[in-house]
This record gives C-alpha cells, structure tokens and sequence, in this order.
C-alpha cells in the first residue's frame, strides 16, 4: 500500500516538472521575441527610413530643378483647371 501513494506523489512530481517546463520555454520564448523586436528597431527601421528618406529627398530636389522654388512646386506645375480651360 505504501508503494501505490509513493506512485501517486512521483506523478504529481512530474506533472509539477512538465508544468515548471512549460512556463520555462514560455519565458524564454517571450524573452527572445523581445530581443527580435529590439533587432528590428535599433537595425532595420533606421535603413528603412535612411532608404524612404533619401528617395523622397531626391525626388523633391528633382522637381525643385524642373520647376523651381514657388507656387507650382507645391501645387503642380499646371494646375488641373487650368488643362481644362485652355483646350
């Protein structure tokens, strides 16, 4: 008889270990995607933006060549009424 609650207290032993486990690789889960997280903002997001910053800074010094610094850099070079009106 001693040996069956000796049996019972071992299973609960183990299910307490598997549990314990289980939060263990939850918590090392959790701790290496907070660490791909940080990869991703002090890496990628500062090319990603260095890449969109230079596109749009050469495309705006583009058109600041075609049409200059005024009214038409910032609305157009023709306004859409204007083809309209003039047809």
């Amino acid at each position: 008889m001693p040996r069956s609650d000796h049996s019972s207290d071992s299973s609960s032993n183990v299910s307490y270990d598997s549990d314990e486990d289980y939060r263990l690789a939850q918590k090392e889960w959790n701790e290496s995607l907070e660490e791909l997280q940080q990869l991703v903002l002090v890496l990628l997001l500062p090319w990603v933006g260095k890449y969109f910053g230079r596109r749009c800074s050469y495309w705006l010094y583009d058109r600041y060549t075609r049409v200059g610094l005024g009214k038409s850099f910032f609305m157009g070079e023709k306004p859409l009424a204007w083809t309209f009106f003039s047809r």
